[in-house]
């Protein structure tokens, strides 16, 4: 049988995201001059065709379509990233210099965001031919296995932290190849190697880009105060950087979180939308909702990722098959780790990475992509053991 409450909380995280995009979006709508439903009529529509897809594809036998899907999205999606770096303007929109949407008729598509879909399916595929839990190998034997992946992931850092200018997408889809494999039976030594070249590509990518140096610099404005008082007086004297670039986005965003206390100002009443952060509706819609809710109301949407994530990883324990119970553990880390990504940014936490909130921030293509991963899961879950 289907896993009804694993529907029923994305339904509900769909149903908050409308709402939302209605009552977040007032400064966009008068600043671009749209009408006053203009947002969340296509979050709605988006949100109708998310939970049609979720429905739809759980019907579906897994067998016969997970990775067959998997593979379509995955191949389809590097050749769409490569196609979409020569296209026209009036055929892919740029952000911050870079093509990340392709335009069709009523709708930008984000290839990024269906190829992460692609990148799980490969993975659990791949991984459950070449890992096990029961085989030990040395860990020469399992750096030689793991060489190929290394391949196929500087092919995705190319197509969107160089081409799409998107490092956030490539720290979420690195972190979830690591621990995938961890899930797969690889060795935590390995993990640990991995992870420290990973912080040397990280580096590397970040020194090679003023953008991103420069996004480093305002984190660091706002973080140091909070950082260096860990620190000796002597030590954290010598740490701290002066005339640093105005932590503006991160300093409003916890302004909204601070106006918000436990209650919250009440829905629609908040201040932030009003032009101190431009459409508060996508990136950092948990600012947003934080001030109009409060504590309480964010208290309870994490509760609702909480149960997602435990649903998934609930049904994957139950699954027989290795690729079904990777699959599921995959979809779980990607959900999972963009929840946290953002909010710990917009807590100033970390860098703002430009993650989307799963189901929650606004984007036709975001939410299109989550239902079609839960959708996938829901199908699974019909072969998944009984508890």
């Amino acid at each position: 049988m289907v896993d009804r409450p694993l529907f029923f909380i994305s339904v509900s995280l769909i149903t908050i995201s409308i709402l939302f995009s209605y009552s977040l979006s007032s400064f966009a709508i008068l600043y671009y001059e749209y009408g006053e439903f203009h947002f969340a009529l296509r979050q709605s529509i988006a949100g109708i065709f998310g939970v049609l897809l979720m429905w739809g594809i759980s019907r579906c036998n897994p067998d016969n379509f997970v990775l067959r899907f998997g593979f379509v999205l995955f191949f389809g999606g590097i050749f769409v990233m490569f196609i979409m770096h020569f296209l026209p303007e009036s055929l892919a929109t740029s952000a911050g210099g870079a093509k990340r949407w392709i335009r069709l008729p009523f709708f930008s598509l984000a290839p990024v965001e269906f190829f992460k879909i692609g990148f799980v399916a490969f993975l659990a595929w791949s991984f459950s031919r070449k890992f096990s839990l029961l085989e030990q190998k040395s860990l020469k034997e399992e750096f030689i296995t793991f060489l190929p992946y290394v391949a196929v992931f500087l092919i995705a850092v190319y197509l969107i932290a160089i081409l799409q200018n998107d490092l956030g997408q490539i720290v979420l889809l690195g972190t979830t190849l690591a621990i995938m494999m961890i899930f797969a039976g690889s060795s935590f030594k390995l993990f640990l190697y991995l992870l420290s070249g990973a912080f040397v590509l990280f580096i590397a990518v970040i020194v090679t880009s003023t953008h991103r140096i420069a996004r480093i610099k305002t984190w660091w404005a706002g973080a140091q105060d909070l950082i260096l008082s860990f620190f000796p007086q002597s030590i954290a004297n010598s740490l701290r950087v002066e005339n640093l670039p105005e932590p503006y986005q991160i300093q409003h965003s916890l302004n909204a979180i601070v106006n918000g206390g436990i209650l919250g100002e009440g829905l629609g009443n908040g201040l932030i939308k009003l032009g101190f952060l431009s459409e508060v509706h996508t990136d950092v819609i948990l600012a947003g909702i934080t001030e109009e809710v409060g504590f309480l109301g964010l208290l309870c949407i994490s509760a609702l990722f909480i149960a997602l994530v435990f649903r998934i990883l609930k049904i994957a324990n139950r699954c027989a098959n290795n690729v079904y119970y990777l699959f599921c553990s995959g979809v779980a880390v990607i959900l999972g780790f963009s929840f946290l990504i953002n909010a710990f940014g917009i807590s100033g936490l970390i860098p703002i990475k430009g993650i989307a909130v799963p189901f929650l921030s606004y984007g036709g293509s975001s939410i299109l992509a989550t239902s079609i991963m839960i959708g996938i899961v829901l199908s699974i879950s019909k072969k998944a053991k009984m508890a």
